[in-house]
């Protein structure tokens, strides 16, 4: 009896996945529309999958667009998604969309990053919260994590640094969890080491009661003299077809308090 050998490394990637994800060989392959003995072939290596099997496994697995790639290499197959360059004039629309999207948000802050938080772009209120911190970590490629938790960034002025920098670190840990990045684990190592400043962010404020129930964890940070409050919301691409597409994420920081509101808007 003849035996199909799949390419090197895809049985173990997706049973790789498949148990990140938590989801036995029987979930799979209902999901799939295939069979716990079929996945279990593919995993092994007895059976090689088609690259509409792989794709369709992947979606399953919420296998992210850049891992898809790799999983087609493995199975023996060309990449499916491009992996384009932002300056590239193809991107000229999206970029030019995202523009509009963060000019739109001002005076609140927000950064548009890649998916290892280089800052691709930012609005003006953003720019507002960067100015005094050190102008080496303005240097390209900015990176939004550096930039908040370096001790010559933003973090002297976080009130609730330790709070929020927990909230950042398992941030990143979620991310880890979910794609095979060494730069990543690199960034995640290097900012979990930087000492926590001393000063606003030494944590004492952290017990203090805000004046009004925060809906969210808020950034609580000093800015001229002024203490605001700021909550996070990320996005990301619905449904991309570009691997630099689908790690990009736009941030907007939304204002907790009226303080925060009316200070913001009297910088316009």
């Amino acid at each position: 009896m003849t035996t199909l050998v799949t390419a090197p490394g895809v049985g173990p990637l997706l049973r790789g996945w498949r148990e990140r994800r938590g989801v036995s060989q029987l979930d799979l392959a209902l999901r799939a529309d295939s069979s716990a003995r079929h996945i279990s072939f593919i995993e092994t290596g007895r059976s090689r999958p088609s690259e509409e099997m792989i794709l369709r496994l992947a979606e399953h697995l919420d296998v992210p667009v850049r891992e898809q790639n790799a999983l087609l290499l493995a199975g023996g197959y060309a990449p499916r998604f491009p992996e384009t360059s932002l300056d590239d004039p193809s991107m000229g629309a999206l970029m030019e969309g995202i523009q509009q999207l963060l000019h739109g948000y001002d005076p609140y802050p927000a950064v548009v990053v890649d998916g290892l938080y280089n800052v691709v772009a930012a609005n003006l209120g953003m720019t507002r919260l960067l100015e005094g911190i050190a102008p080496h970590l303005l240097a390209p490629p900015l990176n939004g994590m550096r930039i908040t938790l370096h001790p010559e960034g933003l973090a002297p002025r976080i009130r609730n640094l330790r709070e929020w920098r927990h909230h950042l670190r398992h941030q990143m840990e979620r991310q880890l969890a979910l794609v095979r990045s060494e730069e990543l684990r690199k960034l995640y190592e290097e900012v979990s080491a930087y000492p926590v400043p001393e000063g606003p962010g030494d944590g004492a404020e952290a017990e203090e009661q805000p004046p009004y129930p925060y809906f969210a964890l808020p950034m609580v940070i000093e800015h001229e003299g002024h203490v605001l409050s700021l909550v996070s919301s990320i996005s990301t691409f619905n449904t991309p077809m570009d691997v630099t597409v689908s790690e990009l994420a736009i941030e907007t920081f939304l204002p907790a308090d009226p303080e925060t509101v009316a200070y913001l808007r009297s910088l316009v």
